[in-house]
């Protein structure tokens, strides 16, 4: 089977790392992994998901050629999720809309640690539309840049650690972890808070696979 994870953006470092963890979760699948070079460097709010949609689509005709059995949208955001879906020869999920899924399958209630402001109003929006409004009690803004999470240090799970906590004191069962660029820190993250955490890439990478041969 083969899996395409696209980055919505134009920073291969994240295309990279987040392959790494679907090929760890996916060993039996073949995981690709392409960069929108048209895109912004990273998805921080609507506009930013605007301007990354027509390289988005234009990389469909090489999907097709290639033989992919699923895309995923590497981004939390899902960006041009519903346009790619109508146009694409393949299933296409989001890594947003698989945290979410499997985020409903492991507990009632559930919080969401993104990274700006400027993000939460576009996940809030999927998670209407997804219909998991009950289910979903927060969306909570950790300030720190997409491209900062990427990067990583010290600094960076210190404040994803107190977002954390602060989504758990609200109640939830599980929380979901809001940027790609948060996957391959998730393991620690949850050892060090304690935290059930919902990883986008982890949940698609099973999730790709089961719509791929329904």
């Amino acid at each position: 089977m083969r899996l395409l994870y696209l980055n919505p953006n134009s920073t291969e470092a994240m295309t990279d790392s987040m392959v790494a963890v679907a090929r760890d979760t996916a060993p039996d699948a073949d995981v690709l992994g392409w960069t929108n070079h048209l895109g912004p460097p990273a998805i921080q709010g609507p506009e930013d998901g605007a301007a990354a949609i027509k390289g988005m689509l234009s990389l469909l005709p090489k999907a097709r050629a290639t033989g992919v059995d699923a895309i995923v949208i590497g981004c939390f955001d899902d960006t041009g999720l519903a346009r790619m879906r109508a146009a694409a020869h393949c299933p296409v999920i989001g890594i947003g809309q698989a945290a979410m899924s499997l985020a409903t399958l492991h507990s009632d209630r559930f919080g969401i640690v993104t990274t700006l402001d400027i993000s939460v109003p576009v996940i809030a929006a999927n998670v209407d539309a997804y219909g998991h409004r009950q289910a979903c009690f927060g969306v909570f803004a950790s300030g720190l840049p997409v491209l900062e999470v990427e990067q990583g240090g010290q600094a960076v799970e210190d404040r994803l650690a107190i977002t954390i906590a602060t989504a758990r004191s609200r109640g939830a069962g599980a929380v979901v972890l809001g940027c790609a660029g948060m996957s391959r820190l998730r393991q620690r993250l949850s050892t060090r808070t304690g935290s059930v955490l919902i990883d986008g890439v982890v949940a698609s990478a099973f999730m790709a696979r089961a719509v791929a041969c329904a």
